[in-house]
Protein backbone atom coordinates (compact mmCIF):
# COMPACT_ATOMS: atom_id res chain seq x y z
CA UNK A 1 0.00 0.00 0.00
CA UNK A 2 1.51 3.34 -0.96
CA UNK A 3 2.26 5.91 1.48
CA UNK A 4 0.49 8.93 -0.46
CA UNK A 5 -1.48 10.41 2.32
CA UNK A 6 -0.44 13.63 4.28
CA UNK A 7 -2.45 14.42 7.36
CA UNK A 8 -2.90 17.88 9.11
CA UNK A 9 -4.35 18.01 12.57
CA UNK A 10 -5.05 21.94 13.55
CA UNK A 11 -7.90 23.06 15.80
CA UNK A 12 -7.89 26.33 13.55
CA UNK A 13 -9.47 25.65 10.04
CA UNK A 14 -7.74 28.20 8.53
CA UNK A 15 -4.58 26.84 8.89
CA UNK A 16 -5.53 23.51 7.64
CA UNK A 17 -6.72 25.11 4.70
CA UNK A 18 -3.51 26.92 4.34
CA UNK A 19 -1.68 23.64 4.37
CA UNK A 20 -4.01 21.40 2.16
CA UNK A 21 -3.58 24.05 -0.54
CA UNK A 22 0.26 23.62 -0.65
CA UNK A 23 0.33 19.69 -0.83
CA UNK A 24 -3.16 18.88 -2.25
CA UNK A 25 -2.04 18.63 -6.03
CA UNK A 26 0.73 15.71 -4.91
CA UNK A 27 -0.90 14.39 -1.90
CA UNK A 28 -4.35 13.26 -0.88
CA UNK A 29 -4.55 14.90 2.40
CA UNK A 30 -6.90 14.08 5.21
CA UNK A 31 -7.88 16.61 8.28
CA UNK A 32 -8.12 16.48 12.07
CA UNK A 33 -9.35 19.39 14.45
CA UNK A 34 -8.38 17.66 17.52
CA UNK A 35 -5.77 14.98 18.83
CA UNK A 36 -8.03 12.45 19.76
CA UNK A 37 -9.40 12.80 16.24
CA UNK A 38 -5.73 12.55 14.98
CA UNK A 39 -5.53 9.46 16.83
CA UNK A 40 -8.30 7.87 15.15
CA UNK A 41 -7.24 8.53 11.89
CA UNK A 42 -3.90 7.39 12.07
CA UNK A 43 -5.05 4.23 14.06
CA UNK A 44 -7.02 3.69 10.76
CA UNK A 45 -4.74 5.11 7.89
CA UNK A 46 -1.41 4.40 9.36
CA UNK A 47 -0.04 2.21 6.39
CA UNK A 48 -0.70 5.10 3.64
CA UNK A 49 0.57 8.01 6.08
CA UNK A 50 3.94 9.51 3.86
CA UNK A 51 3.38 12.73 7.01
CA UNK A 52 1.82 14.46 9.43
CA UNK A 53 1.48 18.07 10.13
CA UNK A 54 0.43 18.82 14.08
CA UNK A 55 -0.59 21.47 15.93
CA UNK A 56 0.67 21.66 19.41
CA UNK A 57 -2.02 23.36 21.45
CA UNK A 58 -5.57 21.54 20.61
CA UNK A 59 -8.58 20.62 22.47
CA UNK A 60 -9.71 16.99 23.62
CA UNK A 61 -5.94 15.99 23.66
CA UNK A 62 -2.57 18.03 22.70
CA UNK A 63 -0.32 17.73 19.82
CA UNK A 64 2.00 15.68 22.76
CA UNK A 65 -0.81 13.55 23.33
CA UNK A 66 -0.47 12.39 20.08
CA UNK A 67 3.35 11.63 19.66
CA UNK A 68 3.08 9.94 22.99
CA UNK A 69 0.26 7.42 21.47
CA UNK A 70 2.35 6.83 18.33
CA UNK A 71 5.42 6.47 20.57
CA UNK A 72 3.58 3.61 22.38
CA UNK A 73 2.64 2.09 19.14
CA UNK A 74 5.82 2.76 17.07
CA UNK A 75 4.18 4.74 14.22
CA UNK A 76 7.02 7.27 15.09
CA UNK A 77 9.29 5.71 13.22
CA UNK A 78 7.91 4.98 10.34
CA UNK A 79 5.40 8.35 9.79
CA UNK A 80 7.17 11.89 10.15
CA UNK A 81 6.09 14.47 12.29
CA UNK A 82 5.93 18.09 11.69
CA UNK A 83 4.93 20.50 14.69
CA UNK A 84 3.03 23.43 13.75
CA UNK A 85 3.16 26.16 16.16
CA UNK A 86 2.63 29.41 17.10
CA UNK A 87 3.10 28.88 21.11
CA UNK A 88 6.19 27.28 21.28
CA UNK A 89 8.63 26.88 24.29
CA UNK A 90 12.09 25.65 24.64
CA UNK A 91 10.32 23.22 27.46
CA UNK A 92 7.84 22.16 24.53
CA UNK A 93 10.13 22.01 21.49
CA UNK A 94 12.06 20.04 24.00
CA UNK A 95 9.59 17.57 25.02
CA UNK A 96 8.60 17.16 21.29
CA UNK A 97 11.58 16.55 20.11
CA UNK A 98 12.06 14.19 22.52
CA UNK A 99 8.87 12.03 21.40
CA UNK A 100 10.30 11.56 17.94
CA UNK A 101 9.25 15.32 16.20
CA UNK A 102 11.11 15.80 12.72
CA UNK A 103 11.13 19.36 12.84
CA UNK A 104 8.90 22.50 14.30
CA UNK A 105 7.47 25.11 11.93
CA UNK A 106 6.86 28.15 13.93
CA UNK A 107 3.44 30.46 12.39
CA UNK A 108 3.04 32.32 10.59
CA UNK A 109 5.16 30.17 7.90
CA UNK A 110 6.11 30.84 4.63
CA UNK A 111 4.48 27.57 2.15
CA UNK A 112 7.88 27.32 -0.45
CA UNK A 113 9.28 26.80 2.91
CA UNK A 114 6.95 24.30 4.32
CA UNK A 115 7.02 22.64 0.96
CA UNK A 116 11.36 22.25 1.16
CA UNK A 117 11.46 20.88 4.81
CA UNK A 118 8.55 18.84 4.46
CA UNK A 119 9.61 17.21 0.63
CA UNK A 120 13.24 16.99 2.52
CA UNK A 121 11.80 15.03 6.19
CA UNK A 122 9.76 12.35 3.77
CA UNK A 123 12.45 11.67 1.40
CA UNK A 124 14.76 11.13 4.27
CA UNK A 125 12.26 8.55 5.70
CA UNK A 126 11.94 6.71 2.50
CA UNK A 127 14.91 6.17 2.48
CA UNK A 128 15.58 5.00 6.11
CA UNK A 129 12.40 2.61 6.03
CA UNK A 130 13.47 1.02 2.14
CA UNK A 131 17.05 0.47 3.71
CA UNK A 132 15.59 -1.14 6.88
CA UNK A 133 14.16 -3.47 4.53
CA UNK A 134 16.80 -4.60 3.03
CA UNK A 135 18.65 -5.18 6.23
CA UNK A 136 15.51 -7.14 7.55
CA UNK A 137 15.48 -9.02 4.29
CA UNK A 138 19.34 -9.51 4.11
CA UNK A 139 19.78 -10.46 7.97
CA UNK A 140 16.52 -13.30 7.10
CA UNK A 141 19.05 -14.72 3.76
CA UNK A 142 22.24 -14.74 5.81
CA UNK A 143 20.21 -16.38 9.13
CA UNK A 144 18.78 -18.87 6.41
CA UNK A 145 22.10 -19.46 4.74
CA UNK A 146 23.39 -19.87 8.26
CA UNK A 147 20.86 -22.66 9.01
CA UNK A 148 21.88 -24.38 6.05
CA UNK A 149 25.69 -24.29 6.45
CA UNK A 150 25.39 -25.70 9.86
CA UNK A 151 23.38 -28.24 8.74
CA UNK A 152 25.83 -29.36 6.47
CA UNK A 153 28.71 -28.88 8.94
CA UNK A 154 27.07 -31.11 10.92
CA UNK A 155 26.28 -33.84 8.16
CA UNK A 156 29.59 -33.79 7.60
CA UNK A 157 31.17 -33.70 10.94
CA UNK A 158 28.99 -36.80 12.31
CA UNK A 159 30.03 -38.59 9.03
CA UNK A 160 33.95 -37.98 9.26
CA UNK A 161 33.29 -38.89 13.13
CA UNK A 162 31.75 -42.07 12.21
CA UNK A 163 34.96 -43.07 9.93
CA UNK A 164 36.95 -42.77 13.28
CA UNK A 165 34.91 -44.99 14.98
CA UNK A 166 34.66 -47.68 12.24
CA UNK A 167 38.18 -47.52 11.98
CA UNK A 168 38.92 -48.10 15.79
CA UNK A 169 35.81 -50.80 16.30
CA UNK A 170 34.54 -48.17 18.60
CA UNK A 171 30.69 -47.99 19.67
CA UNK A 172 28.45 -45.40 17.37
CA UNK A 173 27.41 -44.27 20.49
CA UNK A 174 30.66 -42.24 21.23
CA UNK A 175 30.65 -39.45 19.29
CA UNK A 176 26.87 -38.90 19.72
CA UNK A 177 28.01 -39.01 23.83
CA UNK A 178 30.72 -36.74 23.28
CA UNK A 179 28.67 -33.98 21.83
CA UNK A 180 25.75 -34.54 24.48
CA UNK A 181 28.16 -33.93 27.32
CA UNK A 182 29.86 -31.20 25.95
CA UNK A 183 26.62 -29.61 25.34
CA UNK A 184 25.91 -30.18 29.04
CA UNK A 185 28.78 -29.11 30.37
CA UNK A 186 28.99 -25.79 28.45
CA UNK A 187 25.06 -25.33 30.48
CA UNK A 188 27.17 -24.81 33.30
CA UNK A 189 29.71 -23.16 32.04
CA UNK A 190 27.67 -20.10 30.87
CA UNK A 191 25.69 -20.51 33.62
CA UNK A 192 28.27 -20.03 35.99
CA UNK A 193 31.17 -18.48 33.87
CA UNK A 194 30.08 -16.02 32.04
CA UNK A 195 33.44 -14.71 31.44
CA UNK A 196 34.25 -16.77 28.86
CA UNK A 197 32.01 -15.11 27.31
CA UNK A 198 30.08 -18.44 25.22
CA UNK A 199 26.70 -17.30 23.15
CA UNK A 200 24.08 -19.76 22.53
CA UNK A 201 25.43 -19.68 19.13
CA UNK A 202 29.09 -20.14 19.50
CA UNK A 203 27.80 -23.13 22.29
CA UNK A 204 26.26 -25.14 19.00
CA UNK A 205 29.48 -24.58 17.08
CA UNK A 206 31.22 -25.92 19.98
CA UNK A 207 29.42 -29.11 20.76
CA UNK A 208 29.30 -29.99 16.37
CA UNK A 209 33.27 -29.52 16.46
CA UNK A 210 33.60 -31.87 19.68
CA UNK A 211 32.60 -34.82 17.54
CA UNK A 212 35.59 -34.21 15.14
CA UNK A 213 38.42 -34.59 18.74
CA UNK A 214 39.63 -37.73 17.41
CA UNK A 215 39.25 -37.03 13.70
CA UNK A 216 43.58 -37.55 13.33
CA UNK A 217 42.96 -41.25 14.35
CA UNK A 218 42.33 -42.05 10.72
CA UNK A 219 45.97 -41.48 9.93
CA UNK A 220 47.15 -43.92 12.77
CA UNK A 221 48.30 -47.64 11.26
CA UNK A 222 45.68 -50.24 12.25
CA UNK A 223 48.35 -52.15 13.79
CA UNK A 224 48.48 -49.59 16.61
CA UNK A 225 44.95 -48.47 16.49
CA UNK A 226 43.36 -51.74 17.08
CA UNK A 227 45.97 -53.34 19.20
CA UNK A 228 44.38 -55.09 22.39
CA UNK A 229 47.56 -55.15 24.21
CA UNK A 230 49.44 -52.07 25.70
CA UNK A 231 51.73 -49.91 23.15
CA UNK A 232 54.72 -49.96 22.63
CA UNK A 233 56.39 -46.37 23.89
CA UNK A 234 57.18 -45.93 19.74
CA UNK A 235 53.84 -47.44 19.19
CA UNK A 236 52.41 -44.40 22.07
CA UNK A 237 54.34 -41.89 20.42
CA UNK A 238 52.47 -42.60 17.32
CA UNK A 239 49.32 -42.71 18.65
CA UNK A 240 49.43 -39.53 20.14
CA UNK A 241 50.24 -37.67 17.01
CA UNK A 242 46.38 -38.04 16.11
CA UNK A 243 46.00 -34.74 16.85
CA UNK A 244 48.51 -32.98 14.57
CA UNK A 245 47.37 -35.46 11.91
CA UNK A 246 43.92 -34.18 12.75
CA UNK A 247 44.79 -30.55 11.77
CA UNK A 248 46.49 -31.60 9.21
CA UNK A 249 43.33 -32.78 7.65
CA UNK A 250 41.35 -30.09 8.60
CA UNK A 251 43.96 -27.39 7.15
CA UNK A 252 42.43 -29.47 3.54
CA UNK A 253 38.81 -28.85 4.46
CA UNK A 254 39.57 -25.28 5.72
CA UNK A 255 38.11 -22.60 3.20
CA UNK A 256 38.44 -19.60 5.21
CA UNK A 257 38.73 -18.17 9.18
CA UNK A 258 36.13 -18.84 10.88
CA UNK A 259 34.39 -19.30 13.82
CA UNK A 260 33.68 -22.93 13.66
CA UNK A 261 36.99 -23.72 12.14
CA UNK A 262 38.85 -22.74 14.67
CA UNK A 263 36.38 -25.04 17.39
CA UNK A 264 37.32 -27.51 15.51
CA UNK A 265 41.11 -26.78 15.03
CA UNK A 266 41.16 -25.87 18.79
CA UNK A 267 39.22 -29.30 19.95
CA UNK A 268 41.53 -31.31 17.59
CA UNK A 269 44.57 -30.38 18.44
CA UNK A 270 44.44 -29.64 22.29
CA UNK A 271 42.17 -32.01 23.75
CA UNK A 272 45.35 -34.10 25.57
CA UNK A 273 46.42 -30.82 26.81
CA UNK A 274 46.48 -30.84 30.87
CA UNK A 275 45.71 -27.62 32.98
CA UNK A 276 49.39 -28.58 34.54
CA UNK A 277 51.30 -28.41 31.43
CA UNK A 278 51.21 -32.14 31.48
CA UNK A 279 49.26 -33.02 28.10
CA UNK A 280 50.36 -32.75 24.61
CA UNK A 281 51.22 -32.13 21.44
CA UNK A 282 52.18 -28.62 22.66
CA UNK A 283 52.37 -28.69 26.54
CA UNK A 284 50.39 -26.24 27.00
CA UNK A 285 49.36 -25.15 30.11
CA UNK A 286 46.17 -23.24 32.22
CA UNK A 287 43.97 -20.99 30.18
CA UNK A 288 46.41 -21.10 27.05
CA UNK A 289 44.63 -24.09 26.76
CA UNK A 290 41.27 -22.66 24.84
CA UNK A 291 38.40 -23.15 26.73
CA UNK A 292 36.22 -25.52 24.44
CA UNK A 293 39.12 -27.75 24.37
CA UNK A 294 39.58 -28.35 28.22
CA UNK A 295 35.42 -28.72 27.72
CA UNK A 296 36.61 -31.97 25.38
CA UNK A 297 39.18 -32.81 27.44
CA UNK A 298 37.41 -33.96 30.46
CA UNK A 299 34.26 -34.98 28.40
CA UNK A 300 36.48 -37.68 26.54
CA UNK A 301 38.56 -39.08 29.32
CA UNK A 302 35.20 -39.45 31.52
CA UNK A 303 33.50 -41.45 28.54
CA UNK A 304 36.86 -43.32 27.60
CA UNK A 305 36.56 -44.52 31.66
CA UNK A 306 32.92 -45.29 31.82
CA UNK A 307 32.49 -46.51 27.82
CA UNK A 308 32.87 -49.91 26.93
CA UNK A 309 36.33 -50.31 24.47
CA UNK A 310 37.45 -53.77 23.53
CA UNK A 311 40.92 -53.10 25.11
CA UNK A 312 39.38 -52.25 28.85
CA UNK A 313 36.31 -53.21 30.39
CA UNK A 314 34.28 -49.95 31.74
CA UNK A 315 34.60 -48.14 35.10
CA UNK A 316 32.12 -47.71 37.58
CA UNK A 317 30.71 -43.79 37.03
CA UNK A 318 31.92 -43.42 41.18
CA UNK A 319 35.24 -44.56 40.79
CA UNK A 320 35.28 -42.76 36.96
CA UNK A 321 34.28 -39.78 38.96
CA UNK A 322 36.97 -40.08 41.68
CA UNK A 323 39.77 -40.72 39.07
CA UNK A 324 39.16 -37.47 37.35
CA UNK A 325 38.59 -35.29 40.68
CA UNK A 326 41.56 -36.47 42.12
CA UNK A 327 43.84 -35.91 39.09
CA UNK A 328 44.57 -39.59 38.51
CA UNK A 329 43.70 -38.71 34.68
CA UNK A 330 45.79 -35.28 34.82
CA UNK A 331 44.78 -32.36 36.07
CA UNK A 332 42.01 -30.28 34.86
CA UNK A 333 41.35 -26.05 35.63
CA UNK A 334 39.05 -25.74 39.06
CA UNK A 335 36.17 -24.52 36.43
CA UNK A 336 35.85 -27.65 34.59
CA UNK A 337 36.17 -29.79 37.79
CA UNK A 338 33.52 -27.32 39.04
CA UNK A 339 30.94 -28.13 35.85
CA UNK A 340 31.84 -31.70 36.19
CA UNK A 341 30.74 -31.65 39.59
CA UNK A 342 27.69 -29.76 38.24
CA UNK A 343 27.26 -32.01 35.88
CA UNK A 344 27.83 -35.26 37.65
CA UNK A 345 24.37 -36.44 38.46
CA UNK A 346 23.35 -35.78 34.65
CA UNK A 347 26.37 -37.68 33.53
CA UNK A 348 25.60 -40.94 36.18
CA UNK A 349 21.88 -41.27 35.09
CA UNK A 350 23.02 -40.90 30.89
CA UNK A 351 25.97 -43.38 31.67
CA UNK A 352 23.49 -45.88 33.70
CA UNK A 353 20.51 -45.97 31.67
CA UNK A 354 21.08 -48.75 29.47
CA UNK A 355 18.15 -47.65 27.17
CA UNK A 356 19.25 -43.93 26.78
CA UNK A 357 18.93 -43.01 23.55
CA UNK A 358 21.69 -40.19 22.30
CA UNK A 359 20.07 -39.54 19.15
CA UNK A 360 16.77 -38.28 20.85
CA UNK A 361 18.47 -36.56 23.16
CA UNK A 362 20.16 -34.47 20.84
CA UNK A 363 17.21 -33.35 18.95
Amino acid sequence: MARDTILIVDDAELNRELIKIIFEEQFHVLEAENGQQAIDIISEKNETLCLIFLDLLMPVKSGLDVLHFMNLTNHIKYIPVIMITGEATSESDEKAYEYGASDIIYKPFAPNVVMRRAMNIMELFEHRIAVEKKLEERTRELKESRRKLEESNEFLVNALGSIVEFRGLESGEHIRRTKYFTRLFLKYLQEFYPKYGITDDSAALIVNASALHDIGKIAIPDSILLKHDGLTKEEDAEMKKHTLHGCELLEKFKQEDNEFYRYCYDICRYHHERYDGGGYPDGLKGEDIPIWAQIVSIVDVYDELVGERVYKIPYAVNEAARMIEEGECGAFSPEILDCFRLAKAELFAVTENDKFTFADRMK
